[in-house]
């Protein structure tokens, strides 16, 4: 058994691939299922975020479960080997661990320590277990991957002031409105006739930085009015105007400055739709949204600036520096936590043997007591017959106490192995015995 990951994010792809790779919630469980009726895939989960698509597995041999993995990625995306490979990382056994313990943590993310990502690493982890494509391997490591992530941001001031790619987002629209006036610094929003298209969770975090940043008057737009007005109860100092999807057009001829963040799986908002408003605009478009809310043609727009998920890394890298020292603390942290899955793992090599040896000797004492037992005669008791079964067994158990657990305990891997040699061949245990 393997333990490998493979994926994409965006230190390796572009956005228009990534979007092309994304897989939504609803299509999670159908995805799973796929992976998990390749013959080479024993165990599969599917982290699907905004920055990346990662597919962690375990796999019965290394180079034909990542060629499985691949075929499901290309199949999926409709992209050709020769486009995708480029864009696609590989990692195996312990650096496998060691990326999903920096991605829970926060240290892979594009904004360094954000929290969010704790929580769709949780998300996988439930929707594993939910359709049951994962077994006892990537149950404990996801189970870890969550708890070292808590442990990061509780031991460490890595969270503490961590932004969130809404609150990037919230950023560069002031960036970008003082670099408008000739200024290299973060303007207050106050100004700004603003627009938030979705109502869900990153949308939640857009009210929340945009509040924080001067805008006390928006309009929020989503499918479903009741969920938008939903979340504006929750912001009583904020005023905002709740309308439904289909008022988009109005809003984009009356805001400034609009915000993008809906599920949707293509653009709602492209050069088509602009050019239909038929009036000269002055907007900025922030889409945060993946696959893109907006298309990549309202460039050609006058008066229309756009800017994605990509473009944040403008604003992300004035803060990165500060946080590098608080990250290499979390490090340590990392290590920790990776070398006691691989030390429990490890110790899952020791167990055939001990059910070998178990088996073997259970055999002998149940074989010497049954002729115990029949040289006893009939005068022997119930009672007693249970006495002597239990005194047997309780041998047993007492001899095979330390060796199991020296053989279970943490240990180089080939001393571990030369261990069970040693056993296998004083108590010629055969390899082809049953482990159960």
């Amino acid at each position: 058994m393997h333990i490998a990951v493979v994926g994409l994010s965006h230190r390796t792809a572009p956005v228009e691939i990534r979007e092309k790779l994304s897989i939504p919630e609803l299509t999670i469980g159908e995805s799973l299922k796929k992976l998990r009726d390749k013959e080479q895939v024993l165990e599969a989960s599917i982290l699907s975020t905004c920055n990346r698509l990662e597919i962690y597995t375990l796999v019965r041999n290394p180079e034909q479960g990542v060629a499985a993995i691949g075929d499901f990625l290309r199949e999926h995306s409709g992209i050709s080997e020769q486009e995708l490979n480029p864009h696609l990382f590989t990692y195996h056994q312990e650096e496998a661990v060691a990326h999903l313990m920096r991605v829970s943590a926060g240290l892979d993310s594009l904004v360094l320590g954000e929290g969010q990502i704790l929580s769709q690493v949780k998300k996988m982890l439930r929707l594993g277990q939910e359709n049951q494509s994962m077994g006892p391997i990537l149950n404990r490591l996801l189970t870890q991957a969550v708890s070292t992530g808590k442990r990061v941001r509780s031991e460490t001031n890595l969270g503490t002031g961590a932004v969130s790619i809404s609150s990037a987002a919230v950023e560069l629209a002031q960036l970008k409105l003082g670099q408008s006036r000739g200024q290299d610094q973060l303007l207050t929003l106050e100004s700004e006739k603003v627009a938030v298209v979705g109502a869900g969770r990153m949308s939640r975090l857009l009210l929340q930085h945009l509040q924080a940043k001067g805008c006390s008057e928006l309009t929020l737009l989503n499918r479903t009015l009741k969920r938008a007005e939903s979340l504006a109860a929750d912001f009583p100092d904020l005023v905002v105007k709740c309308h439904l999807l289909d008022d988009l057009d109005d809003c984009l001829t009356s805001s400034s400055l609009v915000f993008t963040s809906t599920a949707s799986e293509q653009p709602i908002i492209n050069a088509t739709r602009l050019k239909l408003l038929n009036q000269t605009l002055s907007l900025r478009l922030i889409d945060i949204g993946v696959p893109r809310n907006i298309a990549a043609d309202v460039v050609d727009i006058p008066g229309v600036d756009s800017h994605d998920v990509d473009d944040l890394q403008e604003v992300v890298s004035r803060n990165q520096e500060a946080r590098q020292q608080v990250a290499l603390e979390a490090e340590g942290l990392l290590k920790e936590e990776g070398r006691l899955f691989l030390e429990w793992w490890d110790s899952l090599e020791a167990v055939p043997t001990i059910n070998r040896l178990r088996a073997s000797l259970e055999s002998i004492r149940s074989e010497e007591l049954m002729k115990a037992l029949s040289r006893m005669g009939p005068d022997f008791s119930a009672r007693e017959r249970k006495v002597v079964e239990a005194l047997s067994k309780g041998i047993i158990n007492k001899i095979l106490h330390t060796p199991v657990t020296r053989l279970r305990a943490p240990q180089a891997r080939q001393e571990r192995q030369d261990s069970l040699r040693i056993v296998e061949t004083l108590f010629d245990l055969s390899a082809n015995e049953s482990d159960d």
